[in-house]
């Protein structure tokens, strides 16, 4: 099980770094259309997190304007010292968490309590205590959206798993006004860029760090592996087994030695004695837990076969059994993460399956 929640920071910037300018009016960088892709973020995830100075200055609502569905609200703050009637407290029937301080807890439950929820987030503040918490919450995929002093936080933290940045076509200059990142000691060496897009007069890309690029990079490697599939009427899926240091154990695919193998089966099948520890493995599609060819399903095969984590891109749909893979792995205490910016990729390679839209 996850220790904490995979962590997105989303910001949008002007092309010299800021978030804003001085001015009494909110300076907007993003066009609608990126609102639009925020929105998606928005609806993908389980929570949001602002910090109380992004309360106090732009008073957000945090809301999908879609109406897909809300995510929790969660914000971080020394002093408490936030207006109960701001929009953060007051909008949207979701979960609303304040974390402060273990020394603050009483005067902020007193201002605050009646709104939402305040926690302990440690003395002094501690954000892996934070994050452990939002874990327990069941908060899976956590958007950070600032301000500078929060990104600031969770990168020089080491637990931003994916960043994605709009780059407007303006600048600020102006010394005074807040920035995307203050001074401190960032995450070493080149992040991993794994999209860029124009979206109108904007510029969108995504970065990934850390344990977050390997998963990419090897979850990518896996739904490739999935074009080997012989033609099939069934899903083409691919699979990949490597260690802790990240050396590929084992590989596999649908139909690789006969038409009922699914991936996950045919790469455990040929790890052998194999130190699994702190093993993952990567799957196109979320491994079945249920299926009608064979009685062993793949969740129980990498059950059976210890490893403790699992990484894929998509939902496996309903077409033929429902499945329960990732909840049933992760009952079972294996770390569970979805990919689903790569979703679009397994679809593509399942394409002669009527998924519909």
């Amino acid at each position: 099980m996850s220790t904490r929640p995979y962590v997105l920071a989303s910001a949008a910037v002007s092309l010299d770094g800021y978030l804003d300018d001085t001015s009494d009016r909110r300076l907007l960088l993003s066009n609608e259309e990126d609102f639009a892709r925020v929105d998606d973020v928005r609806a993908g995830v389980d929570a949001i997190l602002v910090g109380a100075g992004t309360i106090r200055t732009d008073n957000p609502r945090l809301l999908v304007r879609s109406g897909r569905g809300n995510p929790a609200k969660v914000t971080i703050t020394g002093s408490g010292d936030l207006d109960p009637s701001a929009n953060f407290f007051t909008t949207g029937d979701v979960e609303k968490l304040v974390y402060t301080p273990a020394a603050a807890v009483p005067k902020v439950r007193e201002r605050l309590g009646a709104v939402a929820t305040v926690v302990d987030g440690g003395d002094p503040l501690d954000l892996w205590h934070v994050l452990a918490d939002l874990a327990g919450r069941g908060i899976e995929r956590l958007m950070v959206e600032g301000g500078g002093a929060i990104h600031t936080m969770f990168l020089t933290a080491g637990v931003v798993d994916e960043l994605q940045l709009a780059v407007a076509p303006v600048f600020v200059g102006e010394a005074a006004a807040p920035r995307f990142v203050g001074p401190g000691r960032f995450p070493p060496g080149r992040l991993q860029l794994t999209e860029t897009r124009r979206i109108g007069d904007v510029v969108f890309m995504r970065y990934h760090l850390g344990q977050a690029a390997r998963d990419h990079r090897r979850l990518r490697e896996a739904i490739e592996l999935a074009e080997k599939c012989p033609p099939s009427t069934t899903f083409r899926v691919g699979a990949i087994v490597v260690n802790a240091a990240d050396e590929v154990l084992a590989t596999g695919y649908s139909g690789e030695t006969d038409p009922h193998d699914h991936a996950e089966e045919v790469a455990i099948a040929k790890l052998g004695d194999a130190d699994l520890t702190g093993a993952t493995i990567y799957s196109s599609l979320e491994p079945c837990s249920s299926r009608a060819s064979r009685a062993v399903s793949c969740t129980q095969h990498i059950l059976n076969a210890g490893i403790p984590r699992v990484v894929f891109a998509w939902r496996e749909p309903n077409l033929f059994v429902d499945c329960v893979g990732a909840e049933t792995l992760r009952a079972a205490g294996r770390e569970v993460r979805e990919l689903p910016d790569l979703s679009a990729l397994v679809k593509a390679t399942n394409a002669h399956l009527p998924l519909g839209d």
